[in-house]
Parts: C-alpha cells; structure tokens; sequence
C-alpha cells in the first residue's frame, strides 16, 4: 500500500516537503516558550506571540485556500515557502516584544508541533485528487506520519541549545537562536523540492474545468464541520505543544533537554499510531474513528493535570499521545470526501481557518492561568471541551456516508 499511495514523483515530493516542514515546526514548537522565557518575556506575553502565530496562520491559509482554485500549485507554496524563510530569520533576529508579535502575526511558525499552516490547502487538495477514496486515509496517514516522525525528530534537536552553549561557553539564548536559523534554512530546502512540481499544477487536483467560485455546492456541509472543528480546536489551545512545555517547566521544573525527549516519543508515538487510522475507518467508518480515539486521549488529558509527580504527568501525556493523532488522517478524508474535487482546497482551508482562530482565542487565556497557578488548568478546560466536540461530531455526521458530493442526506445545496 505505501509503494502505491506514493507511486507518484509529485505526491513524493509533497509528502518529502512535508517531513522537512514537520522537523522545523517539532523544532520551535518546543524551544519557542523557552526562548522567549530567556529574553525575558512574561508567561501572558509568551501566550500572545502563541496567539499571533495562529491569527497569523489563519488569515494566510483563508488567503491561500480561497486563491487556490485558480492560482497554480506550485507558486502558493513557493511564496509560502519564502514566507516561511523571513518568518525564522525574523525571530532570530528580533528581541523586543512587539516585533517578535508583529512577525508572530505575518509569519508562518507553528507552536502546535501539528501542520496548522498556509501549505496545508494546497497540499491537501493535491494528494486528494491523486488517489482514489479507498486509499485516500492511507495516503493522509503516510503523509501526516513523514511530518509527524520529522516534527519529533525536531523536538529531540531543540534539546541541542543547552548542552552546545556549555561546550561552547555562549548564553543558552544564542545557541537557541540558531534553531530559527536552522528554521529559515529548512524553508529554502522545502522551496527546492517544490520547485519540481509541475508549473501548472493547479491546488484543486482532480478539478477540471476549476470553478467559478471556491466554495458552492459544498458550503452547508463545510461550514457545520468548521464549526465543530472550531470547538475541538479553541479547546487544543490551550494545550498547543509551546504551552506544554510552559506548564511542565512552572510544574515540575523539566529542562528543555527533558522535555525535548518527551515530545519527541510523543511525536513518534502519535504520527505512527495514524497508520491504524485506514485499517480502523474501514472497519467502522471516517467518523467513528474520528470520535472513538480521540476520547480516550481527551480523557488522559484531563488527568494528567491532576498528577503529583513529573513521570505521572508524562505517562500520561505519551498515553495521550498513542491516541490523538489518529483522528487526523480520518478528520482529513472525510473532508475531501464530502465536497466536489473543484472544492477541495476552498474546503480544506475553510475548515482549517476557524480552527486556527478558534485556537488562536485560548492560548492567551492559557498563559495567564500559567502565570497565576501552576495547576494544569489549562489541560482540564482542553480535554472537557474536545471531549464536547466528540459528542457532537458523532451525534451529527455518524450517519454522513463518505463521497456524497457535498451534499448531506436529503439537502439541496446552498
């Protein structure tokens, strides 16, 4: 199955794009709150560049996702790709913190550790229209799992700044600065590999003629998921991997290099735990797999705020770790499945867009909770309120089969 879902050059290469995109996202998600603790910055204002780079992420991938459908594949990512460069050499060269916000803002860092991005309708819609719907989870799976196993390999390096400024004898925040150098640098690798997509390539693979207006036939249908997805998301803000390692550190007082090695085993974990995720929606369908694995690790979630002792809270948190990714694969299937393929990345970004602002909304709140206890509240609120989202999503869309054309079950488009 993997030889065929890759079997082609320019799939490869998106999927190649994505694993070296996922290493620098793994790197500055975790030495991100680190940094900006060594440059002086407050918990609330560490919670605010968080926010900025999701508001961020949110106008860019809108832009992107309703461009798309005319605009050729290859020349959305290469921008992107060149924003991406000025983003980390912006961080790497800005102190002060209402410039670090500004390039927070119009940059393309992500604290999550995930792909919440401006690549990812583009992306998204691609691969969708290069395969037909039985492999399309497969085919989720292997190119979230490339990103997901770099994006741990990338935590593990951000541990690389302590002991390296003791070799050297520089301040820890030098040496971290050069991981948003190493950030720039993986920009100008992912823009080479792009450069050997097709010209035309068009974001809306599989649409042929493309359509008039990004989002039609199918808007109903996206924007109930949007809203759903927005819950789940405004609930994961106030655990996006930045904040974590906030919370571990105020908690019990982990080093990066510690929590470095957790959320590297949490990365491989989760990315290789999608691989189920086809075999699983098989069996019992896109939905379901979406709900009954993300509400045991929304349940870990909530308990791991109430443990004692730094091994509880980090048992948990890889235990969480086998279990929330797993949705991914599924989350991103069925959205390709329930629009037209001229739609799909006017739906990817539509859909992903309310879940960067809705989680652009929580991270602030997280950091001043941080700053007033070091009791995980935060984690508590995420895991109540993804676990509502699971709820919802199957009471709402269990009986949606899969490649309806955009359309639910006894609805005329919008």
């Amino acid at each position: 199955m993997t030889a065929e879902v890759l079997a082609s050059p320019e799939v490869a290469r998106v999927v190649v794009a994505r694993a070296l995109r996922g290493f620098a996202d793994g790197l500055v998600s975790v030495l991100l709150a680190t940094y900006l603790t060594a440059l002086g910055l407050s918990p609330f204002q560490i919670g605010a560049v968080i926010t900025g780079t999701l508001i961020g992420s949110a106008a860019l991938t809108l832009g992107v996702g309703l461009s798309a459908h005319r605009l050729p594949l290859r020349s959305l990512l290469l921008i992107a790709s060149g924003l991406m460069l000025a983003t980390g050499l912006g961080f790497a060269a800005v102190t002060d913190f209402w410039l670090l916000l500004v390039v927070a803002v119009i940059g393309t860092l992500n604290p999550s550790g995930g792909d919440v991005s401006v690549f990812l309708p583009t992306e998204q819609a691609f691969l969708a229209g290069s395969v037909d719907a039985e492999r399309r989870t497969h085919l989720y799976a292997r190119y979230n799992l490339a990103g997901g196993l770099a994006a741990a390999l990338g935590a593990l390096a951000s541990g690389a700044p302590e002991p390296l400024s003791r070799a050297l004898g520089w301040e820890v925040r030098t040496t971290q600065r050069a991981g948003f150098m190493v950030y720039a640098a993986i920009a100008i690798a992912v823009a080479l590999v792009y450069r050997g997509l097709p010209r035309d390539g068009g974001g809306t693979a599989g649409a042929d003629p493309p359509p008039r207006q990004p989002l039609r036939e199918s808007r109903r249908t996206v924007f109930e998921l949007a809203a759903l997805f927005s819950l789940d998301s405004a609930a994961s803000g106030f655990v996006v991997q930045s904040l974590l390692v906030l919370w571990l550190h105020l908690r019990f007082d982990l080093s990066t290099g510690t929590t470095a090695g957790v959320f590297f085993a949490a990365g491989l974990l989760g990315g290789a735990s999608q691989l189920l995720a086809g075999p699983l929606a098989a069996r019992i369908g896109l939905i379901r797999t979406m709900v009954f694995t993300h509400l045991p690790a929304n349940a870990l979630l909530v308990v791991a705020a109430f443990a004692p002792r730094a091994d509880l809270a980090i048992g948990l948190l890889l235990a969480r770790a086998l279990f929330s990714q797993m949705d991914v694969p599924a989350r991103q299937a069925f959205v390709m499945a329930v629009v037209t393929p001229g739609e799909r990345a006017a739906a990817a970004s539509v859909t992903n867009v309310p879940r960067s602002l809705a989680s652009a909304t929580t991270p602030l709140l997280a950091g001043l909770l941080l700053a007033r206890t070091d009791f995980g509240w935060p984690l508590v609120i995420a895991g109540s309120g993804k676990i509502a989202y699971d709820v919802l999503l199957l009471v709402l869309f269990r009986d949606v089969p899969a490649e309806i054309g955009g359309r639910r079950p006894g609805r005329e488009p919008a």
